[in-house]
Parts: structure tokens; C-alpha cells; sequence
């Protein structure tokens, strides 16, 4: 430990932000690093636990404790505090495919159990990684490998969202030949099109995407596989396949007027901010736009505030955002102990732009829509809301969230964004390959195991455990490929 007191003598620190005001006027990330010099004091303030929950990564009462990479977090943050950033970054490399990404939107599994989080704030882990890959890359030290042997076994990734990447990276680097399709015109995935610019700059995929080719990872974009290109000839031309299409099925709402117009899913208004944006800075006009409009975003989660974070940026009239759910406390319960995943009231980046815009955060929690109400040219102009309670079902014992009499309202809106999670992936996929399902429509493998009902056919990522977080993809692409190595090498 490069510190022994150190998080004792040093507070944490993070990194400056620019101000909601000035940074709504573009879409480029907006946080501002720490010095090295700053940021190896936080590597200091790393206790090396006994039992470093923040690498430990398994679930406690159904949410993960931890980082599920087992990053070696304490190993890494004493390096960064020695300033050995070569090292820290070698040291991250081994259990870590893409730093850059999780760095950015990963909310932080690792501090959320540090033991400083116990009694104090966590050591700023993620912005410590964050400080070793964009030094690894400043210094040229993240270049493409040289493989020095090939296997002459040839695998195809379905889907280059964060698990298909990482399936790829490892797959290649164990020297097999792969090539990733993607159906859309960029490969990337959700970290391309289902995270806005704001969040992460798309030049840092472009960067990733560069070095995986420069070390022999084909990509083939515009190729829909289930579509474009038969299941039957990718299980020909391959020696085994891996489908990581995401969990690809958005959850939709059934209430009187959903097919009033500007109704549209989340991830398709932001990929068409998104692909405008990379197209022509949004200049070609082929974008979902929020301009002088009343936006409802139902859905409370990262998505959702992600719609909030757009929709103000795009010059919105206001912005209201609903959740089911009851308000987070500001801090633990009893019933919420360390080093459980905090349930606590968390207010992002785009709630803190509504905010500053239009004077008042945008959540509105306990309430939901029950109607659309359209316009004479079947647009949808405003929304009925209630108020919801939850009760207590007699017959299962569980807690529904049920209207309350008397509440309803009718609010403006003009662009209703619906954020309420995904379903599933999506069956013309399954169909095609021919492999099971469960009940939630997720591709269906033996317990902790990658391959599907069909031989030669694997999953991972949110296709194979629901939708999830980035961190959980790139597990789930590094375990994968350890799955198909093995059946093609047997060992």
C-alpha cells in the first residue's frame, strides 16, 4: 500500500465538471480530469482491505457487490498512488478489456462496496482507471498486440455492443479469426448508439475499433444476420458463433392513444440524435427533435435521463420525467446495508441540466401515464397522469404500485419518450438459430455456461442475463470466449 494513511489524510476528489449551462450547448463530454499528481492522492486514499469487496463481484439480495471483471482494484489504486502508470495500466489490462468505456458509464460497482464508502466516500476508483487508460493510450503504451500464431478456426460475433467486442478481443487474441457483424452502420452497439455523446465521445470507440483491427478483427457493418444474411450460412462459413445482440426489445406501455404520433422509443430518438449527430452534427434535420416541445420521458432509470439530458440539449420547452417507483431515501436504510448496491436517491447529469434550465428537477415519482390525448392530426398534444400508491396484494403478498383516486391530470405533451426497460432479445435472431429461450426471452444456457441448446452457437451479454449494465457486458464477452476456446481447443 503506497499510503497507509492516506485515507485519512485525503479526501476524495473528483473530477470538475462543466457548468449545466454552458455544457448543454453542445454534446461532448463534459468532465474536466484531475492532474496526475492530484489523482495518484486518490490512488492513495486505497485501504487495501483484508477483504476488498470493491474485486469481489457477486450478488448480495439479488444486486452485484463489487466489480464482476474482479478487477484488481487495490493492486491498480497503490500503483497509481507510486505513479507506476505503465504498470497500473498492465496490471488493469489483465482482467479489463475496455477501461475507456466503464470508465465512463460504469456506475461504479468497485466504490459502491469499497470499505471507505462505510464510514466516509469511496476512493474514486473509476476515475483512477480512467487516468491509467487515457495515460496508456497518451503514451502508446494500449497499441494493437501482435498475434503470433493463428489457430485457423473461424468465429463470427453477432452484435459489437460491449460484450460482442470483448468476446472478439479475446477470441482473436487466443489467435482464431474473427469477424463481428453489426446491422448497424457503425459497429459499436448500445455504447454507440444507446449512449449519448455526452457520456462517451464516439471517437473513443473509433479509437478501440481501430486497435482491434489493426490486430485482425473484421468488421462488417450494414449486415443484419437473421436478415440480411442466414443463420444457415454464418453456422456454415464458421466454426462456432457467438450471439451478443443485446437485450434488443424495448418494454412498451398499453394506454388509450399509444398510436397517437411522437411516441417513440427511447433508444430510437437516441440513435437518431446520435447518427445525425456523427452524419452531420445535426444538420441534416434526420433526427426525433425535442425543439419547442413539452417532452415526457416515462422511465426513471440512466436511459431516461439520458432522453432528459438530449431533449435539453435539443432546446426542449420542458422536459417532465415520470417513475412508478417511490423516491430513494438521500441515504442507506437499515435495510440497505454496506456492501449492498446503495438503493439512494442519485440526480444525474441531465436531471441537473432540467434543473438549472427550467428551475426544478424534472422527476416526478409515484405517478404514471394512463392516457394520450392527440391532436387534430393524430399527434399526441397531451398526456392524462395519476398518482400512484403501493398496496399490498392479499392473494401473492406482494407490493403493487395502484392509482390513487382522484389525482388524475392532464399535462402538455408534444414528444413522449418511452424509457421503461427492455424485454428481451428479439425473436427473429432466435428464430433464425434455432435456440431456446426462457421465460423472459433471454437466449437460454446451462447455469453459469455460455453455450446455447444449439451445438456450436454461445451468448453473452444482455442476450443472454437481460438488460444490464456495460461492466456486466464485457464479463459476459470475456467469459464467452473462454467458453468457445475451449470447445474448439479442449483445454
Amino acid at each position: 500500500m503506497g499510503k497507509p494513511t492516506g485515507f485519512l489524510e485525503y479526501d476524495r476528489k473528483e473530477a470538475k465538471h462543466e457548468e449545466p449551462l454552458q455544457r448543454i450547448r453542445h454534446f461532448n463530454e463534459f468532465k474536466k480530469p484531475l492532474s496526475l499528481e492530484e489523482q495518484r492522492l486518490q490512488g492513495a486514499r486505497c485501504m487495501e482491505c483484508g477483504v476488498p469487496f470493491c474485486q469481489w463481484g457477486d450478488m448480495i439480495a439479488g444486486m452485484a457487490s463489487g466489480c464482476p471483471l474482479h478487477n484488481l482494484v487495490p493492486e491498480t489504486n497503490d500503483l497509481v498512488c507510486q505513479g507506476k502508470w505503465k504498470q497500473a495500466y498492465e496490471r488493469l489490462e489483465k482482467t479489463h478489456s475496455f477501461p475507456e468505456f466503464t470508465s465512463r458509464v460504469c456506475p461504479a460497482l468497485c466504490e459502491a462496496a469499497c470499505t471507505c464508502n462505510l464510514n466516509g466516500d469511496p476512493v474514486s476508483t473509476k476515475e483512477n482507471e480512467k487516468a491509467i487508460i487515457e495515460t496508456a493510450f497518451k503514451n502508446g503504451w494500449a497499441a494493437p498486440r501482435k498475434i503470433p500464431m493463428r489457430t485457423g478456426k473461424k468465429i463470427a460475433v453477432v452484435g459489437s455492443g460491449p460484450s460482442g467486442l470483448a468476446a472478439a478481443q479475446e477470441l482473436n487474441r487466443k489467435g482464431h479469426s474473427v469477424t463481428v457483424f453489426e446491422r448497424n452502420d457503425r459497429a459499436g452497439g448500445l455504447l454507440r448508439y444507446g449512449i449519448p455523446n455526452m457520456k462517451l465521445e464516439k471517437s473513443v470507440i473509433d479509437r478501440r475499433i481501430k486497435i482491434m483491427e489493426e490486430e485482425g478483427v473484421m468488421f462488417r457493418t450494414g449486415t443484419d444476420v437473421g436478415k440480411d444474411k442466414k443463420a444457415a450460412q454464418l453456422l456454415k462459413e464458421f466454426d462456432r458463433v457467438v450471439l451478443a445482440c443485446g437485450a434488443s426489445n424495448p418494454r412498451d406501455i398499453s394506454v388509450p392513444g399509444r398510436d397517437a404520433g411522437n411516441i417513440f422509443f427511447a433508444v430510437d430518438y437516441l440513435k437518431s440524435v446520435t447518427k445525425s449527430l456523427l452524419d452531420s452534427g445535426l444538420k441534416d434535420d434526420q433526427f426525433i427533435s425535442a425543439k419547442g416541445k413539452h417532452v415526457l420521458v416515462i422511465g426513471g432509470g440512466d436511459t431516461g435521463n439520458d432522453c432528459v439530458g438530449t431533449a435539453v440539449r435539443l432546446g426542449a420547452k420542458s422536459v417532465l420525467q415520470l417513475e412508478m417507483m417511490p423516491m430513494p431515501s438521500k441515504e442507506r436504510t437499515a435495510a440497505n446495508p454496506w456492501p449492498e448496491w446503495p438503493r439512494v436517491l442519485k440526480t444525474d447529469y441531465g436531471q441537473e441540466e432540467a434543473a438549472a434550465v427550467f428551475g426544478h428537477d424534472p422527476r416526478v415519482y409515484q405517478t404514471t401515464v394512463t392516457e394520450f390525448i392527440k391532436d387534430e392530426k393524430g399527434r399526441v398534444q397531451k398526456a392524462k397522469i395519476v398518482k400512484l400508491e403501493p398496496k399490498k396484494d392479499e392473494k401473492t403478498g406482494r407490493m403493487n404500485m395502484v392509482p390513487i383516486e382522484g389525482t388524475e391530470e392532464i399535462i402538455d405533451a408534444q414528444l413522449v419518450l418511452i424509457a421503461a426497460g427492455f424485454l428481451g432479445s428479439q425473436k427473429y435472431v432466435t428464430d433464425a438459430f434455432k435456440v431456446a429461450v426462457n421465460s423472459r426471452t433471454n437466449v437460454e444456457t446451462k447455469p453459469g455456461e455460455y453455450e446455447t441448446s444449439v451445438p456450436g452457437v454461445f451468448t453473452a451479454g444482455d442476450m443472454h442475463r437481460g438488460q444490464s449494465l456495460v461492466v456486466w457486458a464485457i464479463t459476459e464477452g470475456r467469459r464467452a470466449a473462454e467458453a468457445v476456446d475451449k470447445s474448439l481447443m479442449g483445454m
